[in-house]
């Protein structure tokens, strides 16, 4: 059975519809658009995916399933949650989610305002056409005062949006913004079937080196990717669920989430490819080297020009800047609704008060990334990578040993005994394990970020 509510006054989503779209656009965000078709391509491109998928299946699927049976059981946010649940020795993990939402929104608002400015400037005209002219104009907007301002507004639109609460903020936007992500996309993606030397980038997108399933730096590339993506190990879609009524599956709900985040992502690369190899711009952007997580400079730098050089370039870029936008601020809001669920539960604040205070905060905190792309990097590395595995590290255990029986009783409509059996043998032999041989992994790649920022 469910635990009881929190209060008569908790809100709830208005429809199933609704959650779905919050909850995928949630899950949806920059990294579908970018991140998995470069890392994928670097990191032997089926053999990435193949990667990847396994951990949705076998790591993400469970944790996505037990975030939400410990959102809707509980009926508040992950920080009262945990210790509703597990008793007041948990509470920490609860901060801990909390803490994760604030910092990677502290940086993810100010990749997201780049977005903004791409999608105006290419509509003005004003983007550069040339591969020099293109990096000294990043160069200038990517750090100092105009990161700032597109920083703050982006974040300004976030605190917005979730003063509106559940049903006319968070459910509203993605009920609008998720159908026109798709459609934006796919037809982006069928467009770039009409270029010239397409063929060449869809076979280098899935070419099958599969001698690279065993390469520690792609494990972890998509193990990372697997988390970032489905919103893993943030309480994220925890809180989302708290807002949750009824009875619904919960698995089928976790799937449809985890589909709709693969799709993106895999069709985003369907259409970034064709255009890399149109263009020729193989070479230029390092494919077949060292695995980066810099690609900054293709999504900003190098497809950008290359397009405008085309008749209707600048409502092509101008598109896909916009639904990167639209995809960043669906993610945004999720983030920001960790942290005032949190408060409101904790503290008894409005909700206006609890969104404009932390987002102000945050938008204070992002400063750092703003000016500086170091910093941005680093906090990455921490924050978007090795605190949200620790985040599903102790999910897998609270689930799997603490609360086994409740999560168990909470998940009964929704799955055969059997199924139920193996989720909870996932959650307490397979993904702590892991999660830590990938955390470990990705220690390297973390010190080297820090070495950079202070070195």
């Amino acid at each position: 059975m469910s635990v009881a509510p929190a209060g008569p006054t908790r809100e709830g989503w208005g429809s199933k519809t609704g959650f779905i779209m919050a909850a995928v656009g949630s899950a949806v965000g920059l990294g579908n658009m970018w991140r998995f078709s470069y890392v994928a391509a670097e990191g032997g491109g089926a053999a990435f995916v193949i990667l990847y998928l396994m951990f949705v299946a076998f790591v993400g699927l469970p944790l996505l399933t037990s975030e939400l049976v410990v959102g809707r059981m509980a009926q508040v946010s992950p920080v009262k949650a945990l210790e509703k649940l597990a008793g007041p020795r948990w509470k920490p993990v609860g901060v801990l989610f909390a803490i994760c939402g604030l910092g990677i929104l502290s940086y993810y608002s100010v990749i997201a305002g780049w977005t903004m400015r791409y999608t105006v400037d290419a509509l003005r005209g004003v983007l550069p056409v040339d591969a020099a002219g293109a990096s000294d104009y990043f160069g200038a907007v990517g750090e100092g005062t105009p990161s700032i301002v597109t920083h703050l507004i982006f974040m300004a639109i976030t605190i917005t949006v979730v003063t509106g609460g559940i049903k006319k903020g968070l459910e509203r936007t993605a009920i609008i913004l998720m159908p026109m992500l798709f459609v934006i996309l796919i037809g982006l993606a069928v467009w770039a079937t009409t270029l010239s030397g397409g063929g060449a980038g869809y076979a280098y997108y899935l070419r099958p080196q599969l001698s690279e399933l065993f390469n520690p730096t792609i494990i972890t590339a998509a193990a990372g990717q697997a988390f970032f993506s489905l919103s893993l190990g943030m309480g994220a879609l925890m809180t989302y669920a708290s807002y949750l009524r009824g009875k619904d599956s919960l698995p089928k709900q976790a799937v449809t989430i985890a589909i709709a985040d693969f799709s993106v992502a895999f069709i985003a690369g369907l259409f970034i490819f064709p255009v890399i190899f149109h263009f020729g711009l193989a070479d230029t952007i390092g494919l077949g080297g060292q695995l980066s997580d810099n690609t900054v400079g293709t999504l900003f730098i190098t497809i950008p020009p290359a397009l405008l050089s085309l008749a209707i370039g600048k409502w092509i870029v101008a598109a896909f800047f916009m639904m990167l936008f639209f995809a960043a601020l669906t993610s945004a809001i999720s983030l920001l609704e960790v942290v005032v669920s949190a408060v409101i539960d904790t503290w008894g604040w409005t909700r206006i008060k609890a969104a404009v205070v932390f987002g102000l905060m945050i938008a204070v905190l992002g400063l750092a990334s703003a000016v500086n792309l170091d910093f941005l990097g680093a906090m990455d590395k921490l924050v978007g990578t090795v605190l949200l595995m620790l985040g599903g590290l102790l999910t897998s255990i609270l689930v799997g040993y603490k609360i086994r029986d409740q999560a168990e009783a909470e998940i009964e409509g929704g799955l055969t005994p059997g199924l139920r059996k193996a989720w909870i043998g996932f959650m307490r032999y397979v993904i702590p394990p892991v999660l830590l041989v990938v955390m470990a992994f990705s220690l390297p790649g973390l010190i080297d970020a820090v070495k950079a920022l202070f070195g």
